[in-house]
């Protein structure tokens, strides 16, 4: 076991992992510039984790050909773009574009369909990587996740940064794809620090300089002030956090509500947040984009089905249920419909959550035409809740029997094996075309 580091301020190598006597360019013993240093690096215990560019960095692993040219991960004629290599940042592609413009912005990007279940498999093995250093492992999404190494130090024989580097060393060596890693005394700062120098970034933002950092940095960098709100604020003269960090409490509370006292706390570096493990979500959903606009029941009913089934098949792999089950409809001229139906007692059913959505959507038939359809249920709780025996309706309970057995079906020779007579023979139309998965 390596002696306890005594100098905060000389760091050690994210390379070789070497602990620095003193401040130096360069790592004593391998001599790389990759020196991680902070005077209050080795006290900070929370972390957020975020892979680079990962369903680009998924596939450039898969082929090498890919390497050296810019990437977007994408397509369909009305595609967007789901996430682009640092190749295509640099020419301004970004995540959302429409697929049209970015490759107007850079014509010469390589363009290729995502593949979420590979990049499902790839996340579930960076996660449990991250499991073996603590319990406390928050996703947040298949390729983010905050963890709290909080009473580590003993086990690792290591303070929390140096098993954090080790770990992005190691997923980088085994998983062969790179993250970033911010580091702090709390959630809002960690993740803040993870974004300050992607690629590959290790950042770390301490109590003592988390007001003065904050200082000069736009209120988008608080947690939940989107673009909208921005312009709120910026329509009452506030534009930076420094702003927000002269005002009082009750008056941005009186301003802005709630958010106000979360604008008041955050914009001071303070956030009481704990890191939760994964039962802390708060729904599961799953939705896809068309290709086309849709207006049809014939179309949109099995493409509701098979996502009910792949929420259903989410919530049994967690031993999840959930009590409100929740329709998303985008219309052509990007407005959103949302509607919701509380159930009497929690499900993971697929049955009954499609049949809830269809009952949702059965209104909302009027011609309108779609572009996108998700379906997702909220209020979760454990599944040892859900789905008691429905002795008034016995069609009900012969369906629940029915999937179990397919469930098991599907355990054992996948989730292709058998289909619901909603899905079998609609081929792709069955499929979500561009799908999105989010567990919040």
């Amino acid at each position: 076991m390596e002696h306890a580091p005594n100098n905060p301020a000389a760091g050690f190598c994210r390379d070789c992992l070497e602990y620095q006597g003193q401040p130096s360019r360069r790592c004593r013993k391998c001599g790389s510039p990759r020196i991680v240093r902070h005077d209050e690096l080795y006290d900070l215990t929370v972390a957020h984790i975020d892979c680079d560019a990962f369903y680009a960095a998924v596939e450039k692993r898969d082929n090498p050909e890919l390497a050296d040219k810019p990437l977007i991960i994408g397509g369909g004629r009305r595609g967007v773009v789901s996430t682009a290599c640092y190749l295509a940042r640099i020419k301004g592609v970004r995540s959302a574009m429409p697929m049209f413009k970015a490759l107007e912005a850079c014509p010469e990007a390589v363009v290729v369909k995502p593949d979420m279940e590979k990049y499902s498999r790839v996340g579930r093995d960076v996660r449990s990587m991250m499991e073996e250093l603590t319990p406390l492992v928050q996703p947040i999404s298949i390729d983010e996740a905050f963890l709290d190494l909080s009473g580590t130090q003993t086990l690792h024989r290591n303070p929390p940064a140096r098993t954090l580097a080790a770990l992005a060393r190691r997923i980088e060596n085994e998983v062969g794809i790179t993250v970033s890693v911010g580091l702090s005394y709390c959630k809002f700062l960690a993740k803040v620090a993870s974004d300050l120098e992607k690629p590959r970034g290790f950042s770390v933002i301490g109590r003592a300089e988390a007001i003065d950092f904050l200082r000069e940095r736009p209120v988008t960098t608080i947690w939940g002030v989107g673009k909208a709100f921005e312009a709120t604020l910026k329509k009452d003269g506030v534009t930076t956090i420094g702003q927000l960090q002269t005002m009082e409490e009750s008056d941005l509370m009186r301003r802005y509500g709630l958010i106000g006292q979360r604008l008041f706390h955050l914009s001071r570096g303070q956030d009481s947040r704990q890191v939760h493990t994964r039962d802390s979500a708060k729904s599961v959903s799953s939705e896809t984009t068309f290709n086309h606009d849709y207006a049809d029941a014939e179309t949109l009913v099995p493409i509701l089905r098979s996502l009910s089934e792949k929420v259903s098949r989410r919530l049994k792999k967690n031993d999840m249920a959930g009590q409100t089950v929740v329709l998303k409809l985008k219309s052509a001229d990007f407005r959103i419909r949302t509607r919701n139906r509380r159930l009497d007692d929690p499900t993971c059913l697929a049955d009954r959550i499609f049949r809830t959505g269809l009952s949702l959507l059965s209104p909302e038939l009027d011609g309108t035409k779609y572009r996108l359809i998700g379906i997702g249920v909220s209020d979760l709780t454990q599944s040892d809740l859900a789905d008691p025996p429905d002795l008034i309706d016995e069609a009900a309970q012969r369906r629940a029997i029915a999937e179990r057995a397919i469930d098991r079906i599907h355990n054992r020779f996948g989730d292709n094996a058998v289909e619901t007579g909603y899905t079998f023979g609609k081929g792709r139309n069955a499929r979500p075309q561009r799908d999105n998965d989010a567990t919040d």
